[in-house]
């Protein structure tokens, strides 16, 4: 794919694009193309198309940087079909520069073909084969054994914010062990929650949540330790400066993670960073470093999380790219900064699935988990787009091998949900609520029934996780366990009769 058309500026600086003709409405297109530019630094390169009907504002980013190649992949989905369509690359900041592409691809997939990748990903990455052997004590195989297989338990997290209405809530809770492995809790271990008063904290409410999922042995997130919107910190904090700030923050961390060492399975540190930056312009630019630095010491085993909103949703918001995201956390890493997990906070209104895709690729070269922590679906769009559009975005992050949980923003209140509600408050499914439940069945190894063949084996393919198998022979019965973990190699069982 060459570019079609050149635009020329008036200060004389170059801005390429290409022309497309004859897109089709629904197909999925992915786009690449390296980039170079002359006239600056850096800058943060934007692709947009703009058919007849409509400006599709960003489709895909990259920060490219003077003097180098940098890669820019992204997609789009068209509403209506397009006989002529500009695929368009701009700088963000709308300053003159020279841009200059090279290797351009586009790809289009149908919805079918998208499906079909998706699968193969999921047989191949959430999925193992196995081969269960039977045989009797002197190890003779035995053919014809009658065998059923149970999945007990999943190893991918899935799961949803809860809140303080969960407690003594029997129904709820019914209803969320039913589905659910992980958990978080949607504001109750913030600062303002903990301690709303300086000097006077209360933890009496996340004890009590921390019992139930203890009870049900579901694993949970801790959220989080500090948020940088000063709009969401204490007002007493906001009040504080210079040493008295500094104490206060260093109590913060030494009171919440001594009291909870090691119940939590990650900590979001330091909340959507790269929106807002209350600590570190009243602390200096290694606040965030400290903060690291004192959870880590204080609990060496959780694995800290950034965690940020518009970096997967969009690629409009510039603060939040994923070129930002990246180059934060290299930044902070440099600094000394312990750093274990990407957090994506994923408030979508309408996902753009081979933009989310491309994002989730860029991010997987940093080699850290990437979790969907806080999903859901614009209340705008309706209830029933609200499940197409869920669909959607479970299916991307389930799919993509880096992605290692999936959490949903589903808290239910009296009054409702944050932006999507999974049931009513009788706990009657609504649409979204309709897509998980066919999600969460679908990916999980139902009873399985067979017999041992002439080799005394039986085979299946399973999802990762923990499973009881049941073994009849004559009147003979074995009951035994075993676990299926990331492999591309088949796991063998042995069972003896």
């Amino acid at each position: 794919m060459r570019p079609s058309i050149i635009g020329e500026t008036a200060t004389g600086f170059y801005t390429p694009a290409f022309v497309l003709k004859n897109l089709t409405q629904g197909n999925i297109y992915c786009f690449s193309t390296w980039v170079r530019i002359q006239g600056a630094n850096s800058a943060r390169i934007r692709a947009s198309l703009k058919t007849k009907n409509r400006t599709y504002n960003c489709i895909g980013t990259v920060l490219a940087k003077s003097g180098c190649w940098s890669f820019l992949k992204g997609g789009f989905i068209l509403d209506s079909p397009s006989n002529l369509s500009l695929l368009l690359f701009q700088n963000s900041d709308d300053e003159d520069i020279d841009i200059a592409l090279a290797s351009a691809s586009l790809q289009p997939f149908t919805d079918q073909e998208w499906r079909i990748n998706q699968q193969y990903i999921i047989n191949t990455q959430r999925k193992r084969a196995v081969i269960i052997h039977v045989s009797d004590q002197q190890g003779n195989r035995l053919q014809g054994a009658a065998i059923t297989i149970d999945q007990v338990s999943k190893d991918f997290p899935f799961g949803s914010a809860i809140a303080s209405t969960i407690l003594g809530n029997l129904p709820y809770q019914n209803w969320f062990v039913e589905r659910f492995n992980a958990a978080v809790f949607e504001n109750e271990l913030k600062w303002y929650a903990t301690e709303p008063d300086q000097g006077k904290t209360n933890y009496t409410i996340p004890d009590q949540m921390l019992e139930f999922v203890r009870a049900h042995q579901i694993i949970a997130r801790g959220h989080n330790i500090f948020w940088e919107d000063p709009k969401y910190t204490p007002a007493w904090v906001r009040n504080l400066t210079g040493p008295e700030l500094q104490s206060a923050v260093n109590s913060r961390i030494q009171s919440l993670m001594s009291k909870y060492r090691e119940e939590f399975v990650h900590w979001d540190v330091s909340n959507e960073m790269l929106h807002f930056d209350f600590y570190e312009q009243r602390l200096g630019p290694d606040a965030t470093l400290h903060f690291y630095e004192t959870a880590h010491q204080s609990d060496a085993l959780a694995t800290l999380f950034m965690n940020e909103f518009n970096v997967v949703e969009t690629c409009s918001d510039v603060k939040s790219t994923v070129d930002s995201y990246i180059e934060r956390i290299r930044d902070l890493k440099q600094g000394g900064m312990y750093m274990d997990g990407i957090g994506l906070e994923s408030h979508f209104m309408i996902p753009n699935p081979p933009l989310m895709r491309a994002v989730l690729d860029k991010l997987a070269t940093l080699g850290l988990p990437i979790w969907l922590t806080e999903v859901d679906i614009s209340s705008s769009v309706g209830k029933e787009l609200q499940a197409i559009y869920l669909e959607q975005v479970l299916r991307e992050g389930f799919s993509h091998p880096s992605v290692n949980g999936i959490m949903l923003w589903t808290a239910l209140h009296p009054k409702g949900c944050y932006e999507m509600c999974l049931t009513d408050k009788n706990f009657n499914n609504l649409p979204a609520g309709d897509v998980v439940d066919t999600l969460l069945k679908e990916w999980q190894t139902g009873e399985i029934k067979g017999q041992t063949d002439e080799h005394g084996s039986y085979s299946f393919y399973g999802f990762l996780g923990e499973y009881k198998v049941n073994v009849f022979y004559g009147n003979r019965t074995a009951n035994s366990t075993f676990s299926l973990c990331r492999s591309d190699e088949t796991k063998h069982f042995t069972i003896q009769l």
